[in-house]
């Protein structure tokens, strides 16, 4: 396990470089991206209103997404070099690719 020093660097790596890809991706596919460092939120308002929070939980050394009435978690791999979420092997933006596809239902790359 990362110690916290770590686990914060690379959790700010991971997320800055999140959010420069949903602010693109929102620009493409018109969704809101709010936060920065600690918490992001993306923000949909068609169909209906609907938010995804993507936060560090430090304690346990995962990044905790909230989305599609679900909560992923997501914990480092040294031999990924990102944040994994471990049930299916799919790294942060991989996921979010997936998630934002399901919500918006048109393909989304991030």
């Amino acid at each position: 396990m990362l110690d916290e020093h770590d686990f914060r660097k690379k959790c700010d790596e991971a997320l800055q470089a999140l959010r420069q890809r949903l602010l693109e991706a929102g620009d493409e596919h018109g969704f809101e991206v709010e936060g920065q460092g600690e918490k992001l939120e993306v923000l949909f308002e068609e169909p209906e209103e609907v938010r995804f929070v993507i936060s560090p939980n430090t304690p346990v050394r995962q990044i905790w997404i909230s989305a599609l009435s679900t909560s992923f978690k997501l914990g480092w791999s040294d031999e990924a070099q990102a944040f994994v979420l471990e049930k299916t092997g799919e790294t942060l933006a991989q996921l979010m690719g997936r998630i934002l596809t399901q919500q918006l239902g048109t393909a989304v790359t991030v």
